[in-house]
This record gives C-alpha cells, sequence and structure tokens, in this order.
C-alpha cells in the first residue's frame, strides 16, 4: 500500500502541492487557523492513507499544546514543516530535502 502525501493549511500554501499532484489535503483559510486548524491536522492524522504531512512552519503556532504535540511526535505520518527564516531555500528544494524526491521533476522521456 503506497503511502500519500498531505497538505494542511492556507489556500494559497496548498495549491502549488495541488499542481503537483498532491491529492490529499485540507485547506484552512488564514483568518480561521485558530479554529479550525486542530480538526484539520487531527483529520489528516486519523487518515492511514497519509504518510507524510506537510505543513508550513508558522501554522505549527495556530495549534493547540495538545494536537502539536501529536503532530510533532508522530512517526507515521511523519511532519515536514516548509517556510521559516532566509536561508532556508526554494521551497522545491526544502520539499526535496525533506522526502528525497523532487516532485516538479519533469519527466525527459
Amino acid at each position: 500500500m503506497s503511502q500519500e502525501i498531505a497538505v494542511v493549511g492556507s489556500p494559497d500554501f496548498t495549491t502549488g502541492f495541488r499542481l503537483a499532484g498532491v491529492r490529499k489535503f485540507e485547506n484552512v483559510p488564514e483568518e480561521e487557523k485558530d479554529e479550525r486548524l486542530d480538526d484539520a491536522v487531527e483529520r489528516t492524522l486519523a487518515d492511514d492513507d497519509v504518510g507524510i504531512v506537510v505543513m508550513h512552519d508558522g501554522d505549527l503556532d495556530h495549534l493547540s499544546r495538545n494536537v502539536r504535540q501529536a503532530v510533532e511526535t508522530s512517526i507515521e505520518p511523519t511532519l515536514v514543516t516548509l517556510g521559516g527564516g532566509a536561508g532556508s531555500g526554494g521551497l522545491r528544494e526544502q520539499i526535496k530535502r525533506a522526502i528525497g524526491i523532487d516532485l516538479m521533476e519533469e519527466d525527459n522521456e
């Protein structure tokens, strides 16, 4: 059984992943993160098909203590956070470093 990547965050954050073929995502509008992000993350963690959860680093601050601890200590699925300060590299490079493959690589055959 193959494990899928799921993305949780604002529509702006998830759009690029959806365009790259990621089918599992939870859109949580920026203004609703404090109310809805916990539920979105819990649903994603409970999905047996998900092997990697991708979130923006700053969104961890919107999670309750219990959900943040659950997602940070989860082994399956694994949390990958993107974003952060200067020098963190482009989104494409961060994903490649985190999961070991280039999702946006074109097939030149």
